[in-house]
This record gives structure tokens, C-alpha cells and sequence, in this order.
């Protein structure tokens, strides 16, 4: 077997396409779109090459056919924020062979280490955690969510053998758009708009102003945690920008205590329904086929991206009145029967509370691992939000 780096057109094909070996008979499977994978890898497109490095391998079997695939990067403005200098890896593909796995895993803690890490974490994105972000452990009888891992299940004993440990685990959620909100959301409903509490959905014409409240939330929200940098008034444009494109106004909500941003509850059509019909691939004919299944409303599931209440307004109840909203809009337009809810870890009890109060179901469950590559630092779980 042989590790190549991929530096050619016919590299990266091969990166690209060596997913299907894995999964041409899984009927679950539904290709990334291949030009997203792309943007990832390309500097001029993403800004993580800013403050960081990457580099993609295929490897071959002696007859020369890819049989796997990873990428490695560093994002120093990540790895700064750990106890340990700390690396990444993704895009890990590998037939079912114990020692093709250990050959990619082993390029990655080379490249890693030759760099000035002491530990690396995977499967994760060179970007944000909102895509490509942990190996799946549960439900593998279902397909991914729009930019989510799928994997075989035997990878997690890859990962098991070589030394890899759960940093967090993370959960996805299922409910029924029309599961009514609980009494308690309901009273504290009204209990919340009597104090100055109230929800909008986005208006699109107003794109910068509710990306402005978004960032406003947000690193109020997050802030403390390890890892999390403060956002910027040009990255929350940028992602809304991103998702102009598929925003649907009406399920995406913003709480405010009188005019001040408090929370948010964004969610956009769960568009692997519709992908699976590029076949990956989101050429003009890809994009054809994909505006033509969505015009026939094919979408039934909605698909919650980010959810999330400042810190001084935690514990009021603001999720349930973003619920209780909700479902005024949503359920009497019949437009969406179901919503998975994006993947929450498992340190952040807080939001595990909340989605306990929602009554939803566990769907599915990722891990994030991570390998301590100077062995004699210990290795902790990841912090807990408090």
C-alpha cells in the first residue's frame, strides 16, 4: 500500500470520489456535494488557511486502486485555546482493513507532530463544527443531514485500536413539527411577552441587521467556552449570506427582551432530501435537478442549524416561546412535518436540559476523539459549558 499527497487534478478526483468504493451498496449513503469538499481545500475560498495549513492523502492498494482517503490541518486559532497544541484530521474514508486505517491515521500524527502538535482531534472540518464535524456511532439505518458525517460502523474500532478517546460526544435530536409545546412553555409563554419578551422571524430584506443580532447573541452566548473566539460583524454577514440561498424566513426566529437580541432558533430545509438527486455533484444539472425537486416540495423536514439564548436570559424559558412560536407559523402551513435538531455536546448541559424540556427524541450520536500524540500529557474530556 502506498500514501500519496494530493497535489493534481487526478488526485483530487480521487479524493473526491473514493467515498463510492465505501458505499455503493448502502442505500443510506448520500454523497457530499463534491464542490463544498472543494471550497474546503482551496485557499482563496476558505478563510481557515488564514491561520492555518492543510494537506490531503489518498492511499493505494499494490494494484493501485484508492482504497482511502484523509485530510490533516491545523487551525491555530483552535489549537491556541487548548492546554496542547492540538491538530485535526477529517475526510477519513478506509475500507474495512485494520491496517489501511493505521497507515492513514499514522501520516496524520506524522504530519501533525512534524508541526508542533501534542495532540490531534477527528474526525472534524478545516472550518466550522457545523459540518463535517465527528465519526457516527448510532443509527446507521438512516441517511446524514445536509453536511453531516456518515460512516461505516466499523470505523469506530479503528479508531478504538488506535488510541483515539471520546474528547465529547455529541447528539442530534428528532421532533414532530406537529408535537404541541408543553403547558409550561405555554405559561411561560405568556409570562415572557408580559415582560417585554417577543419573537419575529427573519426578514430577508433586513439580512444584515438580524446578522448583526445573530453575532450579538451568539458571542454572548458562547463566550467563555474553551475554544470559542469572539465572532465578527463580517463573518455573521457571511454566514447569512451563505445560507441566503436556502433560508426559508418562516422558520427562522429571533426572541428579543423589547429590542435587545436575547435568542435565536434558526433552521433551514434539511436539503440532503433534495441532494440526493445530484448524485453529489451540484453542476447545472445538478442545480436543475435540485430546484425542480424543491419546487415540488419535496422537503417535509426541517433541519434546526443553531440554536441558542444570552447567557442573562438563560433559564427563563426563552426556547419554549421561540417554540411556541414556531409552531403558530410552521404547523398551520403543513410545509414541514418533522425537525432534526443539529448536534448538541455533551458538554453543554444546559442545552441538553432544554431539549429534555422539548420532549425530543435522541436520533443520533457522534463523538469527537482525540489522540494525545506526546503521550505523556493526560488526556481530558472536553470542559463542561458552565
Amino acid at each position: 500500500m502506498q500514501i500519496i499527497e494530493v497535489k493534481t487534478n487526478h488526485h483530487e478526483e480521487d479524493f473526491l470520489e473514493m467515498p463510492r468504493l465505501i458505499y455503493k451498496n448502502d442505500p443510506n449513503w448520500i454523497p457530499h456535494i463534491r464542490q463544498d469538499i472543494q471550497k474546503i481545500f482551496d485557499p482563496k475560498k476558505n478563510k481557515f488557511f488564514r491561520y492555518g495549513e492543510a494537506t490531503r492523502f489518498i492511499l493505494k492498494d499494490d494494484s493501485g486502486k484508492t482504497i482511502g482517503r484523509v485530510a490533516t490541518f491545523i487551525n491555530r486559532r483552535l489549537s491556541d485555546t487548548f492546554k496542547q497544541p492540538t491538530g485535526g484530521f477529517g475526510f477519513f474514508e478506509c475500507i474495512d482493513d485494520a491496517n489501511a486505517a493505521k497507515m492513514l491515521f499514522d501520516k496524520c500524527a506524522q504530519w501533525n507532530v512534524e508541526r508542533g502538535m501534542k495532540a490531534m482531534d477527528g474526525p472534524i472540518n478545516f472550518g466550522e463544527k457545523d459540518q463535517f464535524w465527528g465519526l457516527m456511532i448510532t443509527n446507521f439505518e438512516s441517511p446524514a443531514t445536509y453536511g453531516m458525517n456518515y460512516n461505516p460502523s466499523y470505523y469506530r474500532k479503528f479508531f478504538d485500536d488506535y488510541g483515539f478517546k471520546t474528547y465529547y460526544e455529541q447528539y442530534c435530536y428528532y421532533r414532530p413539527v406537529y408535537l404541541p409545546a408543553q403547558e409550561i412553555f405555554i405559561r411561560k409563554s405568556k409570562s415572557l411577552n408580559e415582560q417585554g419578551y417577543s419573537v419575529r422571524c427573519l426578514d430577508p430584506k433586513k439580512l444584515d441587521k438580524f446578522a448583526e443580532d445573530f453575532r450579538t447573541i451568539y458571542n454572548n452566548a458562547w463566550g467563555g467556552h474553551a475554544g470559542f473566539k469572539p465572532m465578527e460583524s463580517a463573518q455573521a454577514k457571511n454566514i447569512m449570506q451563505k445560507l441566503k440561498p436556502v433560508l426559508d424566513p418562516d422558520i427562522v426566529y429571533f426572541a428579543y427582551h423589547h429590542e435587545t437580541p436575547v435568542g435565536f432558533y434558526i433552521s433551514i430545509p434539511e436539503l440532503n432530501s433534495l441532494f440526493k438527486y445530484v448524485n453529489g455533484n451540484l453542476n447545472w444539472w445538478g442545480k436543475v435537478k435540485f430546484m425542480y425537486h424543491k419546487l415540488r416540495g419535496e422537503c417535509k423536514t426541517m433541519y434546526s442549524i443553531v440554536f441558542g439564548v444570552a447567557k442573562e436570559h438563560q433559564g427563563k424559558g426563552i426556547e419554549g416561546l421561540m417554540i411556541k412560536y414556531a409552531e403558530t407559523v410552521v404547523y398551520p402551513k403543513k410545509k414541514y412535518l418533522h425537525v432534526i435538531l443539529t448536534w448538541i455536546g455533551d458538554f453543554n448541559p444546559k442545552m441538553l436540559k432544554v431539549i429534555d424540556n422539548l420532549e425530543c427524541t435522541k436520533w443520533r450520536t457522534y463523538i469527537t476523539c482525540r489522540k494525545m500524540l506526546d503521550e505523556s500529557i493526560p488526556f481530558e474530556r472536553a470542559p463542561i459549558i458552565e
